[in-house]
């Protein structure tokens, strides 16, 4: 008998004295105790070839924002308008700093359009250093867009009661004249022509003028101060005064019922700045004729007074 044989008898008698079943003694006569060797073949796969170099593979982000980025930029208010409010006003210095922001806040918000919030902030610092020139401009002028006619006629009437600057005086008129006040539209208007003013703001006077005698069905008299400041000057190059003039000039025009003339200015006008006010919209109601190179100019009346 050969050692196999005789290992396997052996664990053939062992399983009977411990009572296993056939499957169980024949299983066993075939187990050693080190167990069965496993047979390690070669992978039929390829093996991978090494790689040179560990790389760190890094996917896009999205750029960070910058510090200045993420942060709007400071509104600051202009070093001598923060120095004039400082020297005018009474009380503390916690109170003296915060009416300068507020100040810087309502500066802000009219630069922003939010001309309610700065009329709001800045009547507050009115009310506080009233002699201030700035804080009565800002005021006045954040009323007047607000559409508050006379909380804008009393803060700019004050801006030039302080400075003597006639700048705001046609503002001032337009507010008179939004409260049909047309005596104190010519009283403002006097007074401005007296105030040394520069030809800008001297025809904005007129402007306002004009519109107000417009509005009390005096056509001819409107025409004719329009027409004195070179309302009806054909420009090769026209200054934002002149379209201005020329379209003042066309609605007074049209109010009169003078069609063909309030269309030939409303023409000038979109030649020379086609999104000049609305113009064109207006040109278009009017009927759009489209202007002819060389034409001869229409014969108007016009003052042989010198033109300012």
């Amino acid at each position: 008998m050969s050692p196999e044989e005789m290992e396997r008898a052996k664990a053939d008698s062992f399983g009977r004295d411990q009572g296993w079943g056939g499957v169980a003694r024949k299983g066993g006569a075939s187990i050693k105790s080190t167990g069965q060797a496993m047979e390690v073949t070669a992978s039929a796969g390829r093996t991978p070839d090494p790689l040179s170099q560990w790389v760190e593979e890094v996917r896009p982000t999205r750029a960070a924002l910058t510090a200045s980025t993420k942060a709007k930029a400071k509104y600051v208010l202009p070093g001598d308008v923060a120095a004039d409010v400082r020297k005018a006003f009474i009380g503390t210095a916690y109170m003296r700093e915060k009416m300068v922001i507020t100040l810087t806040k309502a500066a802000e918000a009219y630069d922003r359009k939010r001309y309610e919030e700065a009329l709001r902030l800045g009547r507050i610092v009115s009310d506080a250093v009233p002699g201030v020139a700035a804080v009565r401009e800002l005021t006045g002028l954040a009323s007047y867009r607000a559409e508050r006619w006379n909380m804008a006629r009393i803060h700019l009437r004050a801006h030039f009661t302080i400075t003597g600057e006639p700048e705001h005086l046609a503002l001032v008129m337009d507010c008179d004249r939004a409260n049909r006040k047309y005596r104190a539209v010519q009283k403002t208007f006097e007074e401005l022509q007296s105030s040394e003013p520069t030809a800008e703001v001297l025809a904005e006077g007129r402007i306002v003028m004009a519109a107000s005698l417009a509005d009390q069905r005096m056509y001819s008299e409107a025409i004719e101060l329009l027409t004195r400041a070179g309302a009806t000057k054909q420009l090769r190059n026209p200054s934002y005064r002149h379209i201005r003039l020329w379209y003042a000039l066309a609605d007074v025009y049209d109010r009169a019922g003078d069609t063909a003339s309030a269309r030939e200015l409303f023409a000038r006008v979109v030649i020379a700045e086609p999104d000049a006010y609305d113009a064109r919209s207006r040109l278009d109601e009017l009927g759009d004729t489209t202007p002819r190179k060389n034409r001869k100019r229409r014969t108007t009346p016009v003052s042989k007074k010198k033109v300012d």
